[in-house]
């Protein structure tokens, strides 16, 4: 267990710094989503907001992928719970490196905890910096990232009349097709990944709209546990 973790400016600065990098690829991962939201009939000030408040890029463009009238409000929440359910495992990491922090600021710091400055943060702990504004300031450095690109992939996505002359009619399944690929870890994934497929293009010629999604996910979860367990 890890006691005496400090809260400071150095912390919150160190945070940004090593953060920077991987802003640029954020840059343009979410400003795509912006792109997608315009063409969805979002308003900037919504995709502004969605970027902001669900703070989840693959979340954003699964809901975008979903996005039609009438809104399948509860596929989405819980195909986006589903997706997400890794940040439970990465909180639980995280928790012990910040034993003696006030649950208040635990908890506030647990909104800006995604993929990237959770593993920068990781890294820090692991290495003896023991600092827990670094997570912050990683966060911060992510969020303002992903307002500023979102807003200028929105207002780009304004002179594209033709988006499949760009490509972009491609771009939700070439995003996914990345992240697949990054997250593969071996020959434990291939059952979770092929109930997943499996389900979901048997949803996709059965059911209407895009249950498909909602129902892959599960899949993939339940065979995921299944094969943990075993």
């Amino acid at each position: 267990m890890n006691t005496g973790v400090k809260f400071t400016p150095v912390g919150f600065l160190k945070g940004v710094r090593q953060t920077l990098p991987l802003a640029i690829s954020v840059f343009v991962y979410v400003a795509l989503f912006g792109m997608l939201a315009r063409q969805a009939g979002l308003s900037l000030m919504e995709s502004m907001l969605m970027s902001g408040i669900v703070f989840a890029g693959g979340s954003q463009l699964i809901a975008l992928e979903m996005w039609h009238l009438p809104l399948p409000i509860l596929a989405i929440v819980v195909t986006t719970l589903i997706v997400n359910l890794r940040h439970v495992l990465m909180g639980a990491a995280l928790r012990p490196h910040l034993e003696n922090l006030s649950p208040k600021r635990v908890y506030a710091l647990a909104f800006f905890m995604v993929d990237e400055s959770w593993a920068l943060t990781m890294r820090e702990f692991h290495d003896g910096h023991k600092d827990a504004a670094f997570l912050l300031g990683s966060g911060c450095t992510i969020l303002i990232t992903g307002q500023v690109s979102t807003a200028f992939g929105y207002l780009f996505g304004a002179v594209i009349r033709d988006p499949s002359l760009w490509g972009l009619d491609f771009a939700f399944l070439a995003v996914f097709t990345a992240l697949l690929i990054g997250m593969w870890k071996g020959k434990a994934n291939l059952l979770p990944w092929l109930a997943a497929a499996l389900v979901s293009l048997a949803a996709a010629y059965t059911l209407p709209g895009k249950w498909y999604i909602l129902c892959g996910g599960l899949a993939g979860s339940l065979a995921g546990a299944w094969s943990h367990e075993s």
